[in-house]
């Protein structure tokens, strides 16, 4: 499965080092070649010589050992790699990562790889949910490191929560899935659209909606890895944008619509996702308004359409969009799709359970522009993405 694939892993020193061996074996079975690289801690809990003897390649321990390679080896080593595991990865490595710190032969050569970089935290539980490794977690996931996030139970300390290292078949899994994932939308350029809008009733209040932009930013993730260019343009979210998308913040529907219309020439694809506010203030106050009423009115006008806009203009580009629905779902989504001149609309009950706003799941139903309706069960919100995209490139233009 993993045949003539190059894997660098990095063993930093805690007990789950013993872990490592599992992994090396592990993916030594399914053909990788694998080169370890560990810390002085880490030989502390196993040696170098029982990850040479699984993985029969040398182990790189010294910064300034020439013996096993004739190249500089952190370089060489950063060069070859596919993928980057880091397991276990200690508090200390993922700081001295995410603050730029290479003082050793693993830092080093994490920071001269160019290679995808997947790390699995193992770690005791208050080490763990202390807000500065927490901080740093996040830093590294914004630049493109991939977490396999530890589990919860009884620790080597005696402690019992989260902090356990993954399985060495999660990560194993997480390596498969990374190494053999689809590059079938090279060449592509996505516009995608994520989150809420906010319309402005005064300086400090607005209308706006639950979306958390969760389903948006897993498509935009997905596409990105399958090789497309994507255009993300996001209403106001707390989710850092995947590695390599290209980001555009806007807040109104109006300045969604406006960066829409501005980079729709240079798509092929449209994935409508964000949840738009239908209706926005005719007049936003210019000032807090104060509660001296036991009333008050707006006036609200409607907002622009985008995906009706586009589906005037749609010419051979590829449109989709979503449906949130709390009644008559395929109905109301069926609908939407004729109206707005849609190749693929993706349709979900709030009221589904596993579905909706903030979840990490969903719960959709597929329908294209000839009125078929795939039902597709609760799943993750990347998994949901694959199969949109699955779906996009199946349209066939006639």
């Amino acid at each position: 499965m993993l045949k003539g694939k190059k894997i660098v892993l990095g063993v930093s020193g805690g007990i789950a080092a013993y872990k490592a061996c599992e992994l090396v074996s592990r993916l030594m079975k399914l053909n990788a070649e694998v080169h370890v690289v560990m810390t002085d801690s880490a030989c502390k809990f196993v040696t170098p010589l029982t990850l040479r003897s699984l993985s029969l390649n040398q182990v790189a321990v010294d910064m300034f050992d020439t013996s096993s390679y004739w190249e500089i080896e952190h370089i060489s080593l950063a060069k070859l790699a596919d993928v980057f595991v880091i397991a276990p990865a200690t508090a200390n490595i993922i700081g001295k990562l995410a603050s730029g710190i290479a003082d050793d032969m693993l830092s080093t050569t994490v920071m001269a790889t160019k290679a995808k970089v997947i790390i699995a935290p193992a770690m005791n539980t208050n080490m763990y949910e202390n807000p500065v490794l927490q901080r740093n977690m996040k830093q590294l996931e914004t630049l493109g490191y991939s977490m396999v996030l530890p589990e919860d139970g009884r620790l080597a300390c005696g402690d019992v929560g989260k902090g356990k290292m993954a399985d060495p078949a999660v990560i194993e899994k997480a390596i498969i899935d990374y190494l053999n994932q689809k590059q079938d939308m090279v060449g592509k350029t996505v516009l995608l659209t994520a989150g809420p809008t906010r319309e402005a009733i005064d300086p400090v209040r607005f209308i706006s909606n639950n979306s958390t932009g969760k389903m948006g930013y897993a498509i935009a993730e997905k596409a990105a890895q399958r090789g497309a260019k994507v255009l993300l343009v996001s209403g106001p979210v707390n989710i850092n944008p995947p590695y390599g998308v290209l980001k555009y913040d806007v807040v109104s529907a109006q300045e969604m619509y406006d960066k829409v219309m501005e980079l729709f020439g240079e798509c092929d694809i449209v994935i409508k996702a964000a949840a738009v506010a239908d209706y926005a203030p005719v007049t936003p106050y210019s000032q807090k308004v104060k509660k001296e009423s036991p009333e008050l009115e707006l006036k609200l006008k409607k907002n622009p359409d985008i995906l009706y806009e586009l589906g005037k203009i749609k010419g051979d580009k590829i449109i989709v969009g979503f449906a949130m629905e709390t009644e008559n779902l395929t109905e109301n989504a069926a609908l939407k799709i004729k109206k707005k001149n849609l190749d693929l609309i993706v349709a979900n009950d709030l009221n589904e359970p596993g579905a909706g706003f903030a979840a990490d799941t969903n719960v959709v139903k597929i329908i294209d522009s000839k009125g078929n309706i795939e039902s597709i069960p609760q799943k993750s919100k990347l998994e949901i993405a694959d199969i949109i995209l699955d779906r996009i490139k199946g349209i066939k233009r006639t």
